[in-house]
């Protein structure tokens, strides 16, 4: 049992803790320092009387002042809606094709539609609009159903094979694997495909491929390849692919077709808000 370190008379009281012969004083904490630490428990009981602070199992306690963030954003969200007021209400009357033109209106659209598109768009197309497996790159000018503004503003007013919109852009592919193509058939066309924009996988298969192609795919992707943007049918001869051009990528999309769904805006989102995130998107590169 160790001994209790002899105090010197100079020493305050120590706690009687000793570390390789080094002893503890047992100081009292400054009387400043003691105040302050009262003061603190006494603001946060006052804090949590005042403002929202208890979980509960229905939400927090609302506090004797009715304090909100929620409701100090929203004062934000309306006092910033009525300065834009004037102009959202000028960029709905305005042309669309005439937007982009016009000095005042073009860099409203492209600072707003900025904000848009990263709150709402980002998520699948990404933060700079590059795209990603299934969902298309909006930087280049290859375009399912159109890259002029007009049709760009349908596709984000509409959305394209949702349910929740009767006039969404619409079409589907048929899983010509399910009871429409044999293996072969389908084998062949894959490798026609990959011919058109660079080397099949199986050379011998191509002018098979050729034949099932011209029977099976030309309403859509007409009899060069190149697509049909009324159909939003792509163009298969450019080397661009939404879900890759590989072999296994493309039998997959024949066998058993892709149905990307691209939600309508117009319920979440105000005509000034489509609209300028239509011209955003627009003026990104390959806009048309």
């Amino acid at each position: 049992m160790s001994k209790k370190p002899v105090q010197k008379k100079q020493d305050p009281e120590t706690t009687g803790h000793s570390w390789d012969g080094i002893e503890e004083f047992n100081n009292p904490l400054p009387r400043w320092w003691v105040w302050v630490f009262y003061a603190t428990i006494v603001w946060g009981i006052g804090y949590t009387i005042a403002y929202p602070a208890w979980p509960g199992l229905t939400g927090a306690t609302k506090g004797v002042l009715g304090w909100s963030q929620r409701a100090d954003v929203e004062a934000d969200i309306v006092t910033a809606n009525d300065k834009l007021a004037p102009i959202n209400a000028k960029l709905e009357a305005a042309e669309l094709t005439a937007i982009p033109g016009d000095a005042e209106l073009g860099g409203y659209s492209a600072s707003a539609g900025a904000a848009v598109f990263k709150t709402w768009c980002a998520q699948c197309h990404g933060s700079g609009a590059a795209g990603a497996v299934g969902y298309p790159n909006l930087l280049d000018n290859d375009w399912l159903w159109g890259g002029d503004i007009e049709n760009i503003y349908l596709t984000v007013k509409h959305g394209i094979r949702n349910t929740e919109d009767d006039d969404a852009r619409y079409a589907e592919m048929p899983a010509f694997g399910q009871d429409y193509l044999e293996d072969e058939q389908i084998d062949a066309v894959v490798n026609y495909v990959m011919s058109l924009s660079g080397e099949p996988m199986d050379a011998s298969l191509v002018a098979a491929g050729g034949e099932v192609f011209a029977e099976e795919c030309t309403s859509c992707h007409m009899e060069d390849g190149t697509g049909d943007r009324e159909q939003g049918a792509p163009n298969l001869t450019d080397a661009i692919w939404l879900y890759g051009g590989d072999y296994d990528s493309i039998r997959e999309t024949v066998s058993n077709s892709r149905f990307g769904v691209m939600p309508s805006w117009s319920n979440r989102l105000s005509e000034a808000q489509i609209r300028a995130v239509s011209v955003y998107v627009h003026q990104l590169g390959g806009g048309e």
